[in-house]
């Protein structure tokens, strides 16, 4: 509650202030000085302002209490689930924004309807000598005002707002374990801040100056129709001129946040590649060989983290093939040959890894199979087989014991499913078809083609032609053919390629 209030005292504050400096120090100087007024009209004209600033003030209050009302409820009885911490985390955020609605609508029509009312009464009474056109002059010269304080009241607001976004955000991690934060979602563009900004100190003084000689000297040139064009064309040029030079302001600050803000998306989508172009002079020169340097840091670690991982998986690999002497290798030369399968198939160079690492630990399994059983030399029983048909959901089950929980994700695939049959009649979900993961496809393949061409203790591996025609036997029924035939394919003519020069020597005999 403490920095509520002190928020609350801050934007009272300011506005105070703001009014004071700008209301009634601007305003009044140019109105006194530009007009020639008696002592009654000065009394006045002090009375109308006075009573306008009343409303003014009542109105503003009214509307600010609307604007914190989400906050106030937050801290009057602090809610025990994070939505209304998250809806008072955004309000807050959106004060700058709203403090610039409350001077252009509350603060402006709250001074400006009373005060012209009151003074055309005043004028039709006889208090006031003034032109009645005079105070549609005061009116506009009163919004410009009014754009002045909002601006100063937007700026104002953005630093009084942190010390309670800070709060908040404390509170919501203690209580829910939640990190406030927008997500990148913008509430007040850059460009719109830089634009307005700009065009507002630039055209300012040129529409003051213009309107306050108006007023002055409008008895003097009131039929000179030169003076009117003149002063029209300098208007226009000078807001022009304010306007342009407020854009290409916007415009260079906005370039450098946008290309960074396209560098750090791909950075989240995980492509460490994209550096900013350093093409900057000024402060933004820093800001993008710091976010470069932290991009070749993160590539560092990337690699590192990548490293760690295969030589986890290759590690794990090597320790099921030594378990048995007759298999050692065999993970090694299944990845190779899902690898190839995976190539063949048109998968990109990430996707490939995955197969990679997916084949490497397809039999990871197979370590909560006893030796007996999976070393046996002879025929396995029907109770022992059904315990080897286990490691494929028992493979699953120890990757996903791994931390962070997704690092094994892309895996899970393969390694369960590797002995489904494409017609349906595999283990451990009898999946048919499209329905078994791609990754696992693939792995049946290879894991077939190694076994059958690889020696056991019971049998000689065979020909790589015998292997190739059981492989394409089971096209369409174990294998999925799409698969399997461009491997085949590949695998004869470079088992032709091989053959070809002992043929010919034999021929020269």
């Amino acid at each position: 509650m403490p920095t509520y209030l002190r928020l609350v005292r801050e934007l009272k504050r300011n506005y105070v202030l703001g009014s004071i400096i700008i209301v009634l120090g601007i305003g009044f100087l140019l109105m006194f000085f530009t007009l020639s007024m008696t002592a009654r009209e000065v009394w006045t004209v002090a009375v109308i302002l006075v009573f306008s600033l009343g409303v003014m003030l009542g109105t503003e209050t009214i509307v600010l209490r609307s604007h914190l009302a989400p906050i106030r409820r937050l801290f009057a009885a602090p809610p025990a689930e994070p939505a209304p911490w998250r809806a008072a985390y955004v309000r807050t955020h959106q004060l700058p924004k709203k403090a610039v609605g409350r001077v252009l609508g509350p603060h402006y029509f709250g001074l400006a309807i009373p005060a012209a009312g009151l003074s055309a009464l005043a004028i039709r009474l006889d208090y006031l000598n003034i032109p009645y056109y005079l105070l549609l002059v005061a009116s506009v010269a009163a919004f410009l005002l009014a754009a002045l304080h909002a601006m100063a009241e937007f700026f104002l607001t953005s630093q009084a707002i942190r010390p309670l976004l800070l709060h908040l955000r404390g509170e919501a991690l203690a209580r829910f374990g939640e990190d406030l934060s927008l997500g990148g979602r913008v509430l007040v563009s850059i460009r719109g801040k830089f634009r307005w900004s700009a065009f507002l100190i630039g055209a300012f003084p040129l529409l003051v100056f213009t309107f306050a000689g108006q007023i002055r000297f409008s008895d003097v040139y009131r039929n000179n129709s030169e003076y009117w064009q003149w002063q029209v064309l300098l208007l226009a040029i000078g807001i022009g001129a304010a306007a342009v030079g407020a854009w290409l302001l916007s415009r260079d600050v906005e370039q450098p946040i946008r290309e960074l803000q396209d560098k750090m998306a791909k950075v989240r989508d995980g492509s460490f590649d994209g550096y900013a172009n350093d093409l900057y002079a000024d402060e933004f020169s820093r800001l993008v060989g710091g976010f470069n340097h932290m991009l070749d840091g993160l590539k560092a670690r990337e690699r590192m983290n990548s490293q760690l991982i295969q030589s986890y998986i290759t590690t794990l690999a090597a320790t099921l093939d030594a378990r048995d002497p007759y298999t050692a290798g065999h993970s090694v030369r299944v990845a190779a040959y899902s690898v190839e399968i995976g190539w063949l198939a048109g998968l990109t160079l990430q996707e490939l890894e995955v197969v990679k690492k997916s084949a490497l630990l397809h039999d990871i399994g197979k370590i909560g199979v006893r030796d007996s059983v999976l070393l046996k030399e002879g025929r396995l029983t029907d109770e022992e087989f059904d315990m080897i048909k286990q490691h494929p959901a028992t493979g699953e089950k120890i990757l996903k014991q791994i931390e962070p929980a997704d690092a094994m994700a892309e895996l899970l695939p393969g390694v369960r499913s590797h002995h489904e049959r494409y017609d349906g009649k595999g283990y451990p979900d009898g999946l048919a078809g499209q329905d078994i993961p791609l990754l696992g496809r693939i792995i049946a393949i290879a894991d077939a083609f190694d076994a059958m061409t690889s020696d056991r203790p019971y049998r000689r591996g065979m020909s790589v032609e015998q292997a190739l025609g059981i492989l394409k036997d089971g096209c369409g029924t174990q294998w999925d053919p799409a698969l399997a035939l461009p491997f085949i394919e590949q695998t004869t003519e470079r088992e032709q390629e091989k053959s070809a020069p002992a043929q010919a020597a034999a021929s020269a005999e």
